[in-house]
């Protein structure tokens, strides 16, 4: 390893994109029960956007290494990890730190990648796919036969979402800008753009009688009420984050609060309808063996539904790590599809 140098980007506190910092360095070591990973593909999520302007809701810090996913080869393994595993590839989630040539993870956190995927395509489906598997599956519960609304359906987590409705055999709804349409028709997705202004009206135009089986809403704000209004009876929202209040100004927790606020209040009424707020997350504190376990087993799910060409993977752009700025300032520019990926 000392003939590798650590590079990383340090997001030194609420800048713009080009205020982003490269650090170099050692390699870090493995400790035990430790591995490090040579990073081969990392990419730019929406809590990076969030994070810069200070507004994710757990965020460490400033200064500190954004990067919430990435996928490569393990390194060195420490003390009480199987040797076996260093030259693995592997994925990891990690919510911090992965913006970096090589990233020292729990062994216990890893995902073996299989062969046939490369590691930009498998970093498009780590968190993204997670998310869309566990909100379609675990909480939802979709079956073949129901319709669901997937708002964002052009998204990082969207584009998957929709695809592994479509795999479960859901009709799905679909809410983004006009030029996305046609690719969601080419997925057998019903588009709606999402800048009507009658948009809950012509959702209800399309959806069965009564409402849909699912709302997945990441935008929060005034028109979580209207997602929950489309539900049928039985049926499930799964709101799983705040985009409307991505560049507002003022507490980062608080429209967070008022979401769980709401989502507590419904659950609380007399219907036969549930909320969620969804978060990644959840669980790993209080039942970190549980948690692992069951991203393992979503994870290896989605990579076995893409191998079945089931759900594909979108690369919007492949950049250098060294240019994270450009990176960050596409994502952001709302003019892609798919995920930027950050390469060494």
């Amino acid at each position: 390893m000392s003939t590798e140098e650590l590079v990383e980007v340090v997001l030194p506190g609420k800048v713009e994109p080009e205020g982003l910092r490269i650090r170099r360095g050692s390699v870090p070591a493995a400790g035990p029960g430790q591995v490090v990973i040579r990073m081969e593909a990392t990419g730019v999520s929406f809590a990076e956007q969030q994070m810069r302007r200070g507004r994710y809701f757990d965020q460490p810090p400033f200064p500190f290494v954004p990067g919430y996913d990435l996928v490569g080869t393990v390194l060195a393994t420490g003390e009480g990890v199987a040797p076996e595993l260093a030259g693995a590839r592997v994925a990891a989630l990690v919510k911090v730190g992965g913006w970096a040539s090589h990233v020292v993870v729990e062994a216990a956190d890893v995902v073996p990648v299989p062969d046939g995927i490369g590691a930009a395509e498998a970093e498009t489906l780590v968190v993204n796919g997670i998310t869309a598997w566990q909100m379609l599956h675990r909480k939802a519960r979709v079956k073949a036969g129901q319709t669901v609304v997937v708002h964002g359906a052009n998204g990082g987590v969207g584009s998957v979402l929709v695809q592994l409705a479509r795999a479960a055999g859901a009709h799905v709804i679909g809410t983004a800008s006009e030029r996305h349409h046609d690719a969601l028709r080419a997925r057998g997705v019903v588009p709606v753009d999402y800048r009507a202004a009658d948009l809950p009206a012509r959702i209800r135009a399309l959806a069965p009688q009564g409402g849909v089986h699912a709302v997945f809403d990441h935008v929060g704000g005034r028109g979580i009420v209207d997602s929950w209004r489309l539900l049928a009876p039985g049926g499930t929202l799964v709101a799983y984050g705040t985009a409307a209040t991505r560049d507002a100004e003022g507490s980062q927790q608080w429209p967070v609060l008022k979401l769980l606020g709401r989502v507590w209040l419904w659950n609380a009424l007399p219907n036969r309808r549930r909320a969620y707020f969804y978060n990644v997350w959840a669980g790993k504190a209080l039942a970190r063996n549980r948690f692992r376990a069951r991203l393992r087993a979503d994870l290896t799910q989605v990579f076995a539904a893409h191998r079945r060409g089931e759900i594909s993977a979108q690369i919007a752009a492949r950049l250098p790590l060294a240019q994270a700025a450009d990176a960050l300032r596409l994502a952001e520019s709302g003019t892609v599809v798919g995920k930027v990926v950050l390469t060494p």
